[in-house]
């Protein structure tokens, strides 16, 4: 037999029902009608009138063409100048593990301080030259470089339109979106020719 147990004052007080009551404390200042109109209704009717006035379809067109642009054409590198001095310089590839890897049970695959150089194992199969397509001494700089290697080299743009120069050239160019290579690899000057020489990248900046 359960027993029931009674309860504080408390806990009765606070379960006990209330009675609902309402009282008409009645006006307390003058009141007005909201004049402003609501926020999407407002956003519509604006859409609307641009929609009529030919105004919205102009903003989508600029928007498309903004697009196409940046897909043709991306944003040139910054920080880089046209060569004035030629200088070369070297890059050693080599990567320094700076924690250890562990497999899932824990155990030590690779000690932190290990060092490899990824030519070691996969050797630079092109040499990469770094220009800028808005500059045409650097264009016709590197069509000859392309022809006099055989056709061993990778262009490499760092401003000006990709796609153009694959119409002209028939051939694949690649971007340094960025500015991921060149800063890595310490480019300061263009065109920039990369080759490899041994273990290491030989970085050749070159007068246009």
């Amino acid at each position: 037999m359960r027993r029931l147990v009674p309860l504080p004052l408390a806990a009765v007080v606070t379960l006990a029902p209330l009675p609902a009551t309402a009282a008409d404390l009645g006006r307390i200042g003058p009141t007005h009608p909201i004049g402003e109109p609501h926020l999407l209704d407002d956003i519509q009717r604006r859409l609307q009138e641009k929609e009529r006035s030919g105004e919205l379809k102009r903003l989508e067109e600029a928007a498309r063409q903004r697009g196409v642009r940046s897909v043709a054409e991306p944003a040139p590198v910054p920080g880089l100048r046209v060569t004035t001095v030629a200088r070369s310089f070297y890059y050693d590839p080599t990567l320094v593990l700076e924690r250890n890897v562990v497999d899932e049970q824990g155990r030590v695959l690779f000690p932190a301080g290990t060092r490899k150089n990824p030519l070691e194992v996969v050797a630079l199969s092109k040499r990469l030259l770094f220009f800028d397509a808005r500059d045409p001494r650097q264009v016709r700089q590197a069509r000859r470089l392309i022809d006099a290697h055989g056709g061993r080299v990778k262009p490499v743009l760092v401003g000006g339109s990709y796609l153009d120069l694959m119409k002209r050239w028939r051939v694949r160019v690649y971007y340094d979106q960025n500015g991921t290579l060149t800063r890595q690899l310490g480019i300061a000057q263009v065109p920039a020719l990369v080759s490899q020489d041994g273990l290491r990248l030989r970085i050749d900046e070159l007068e246009p």
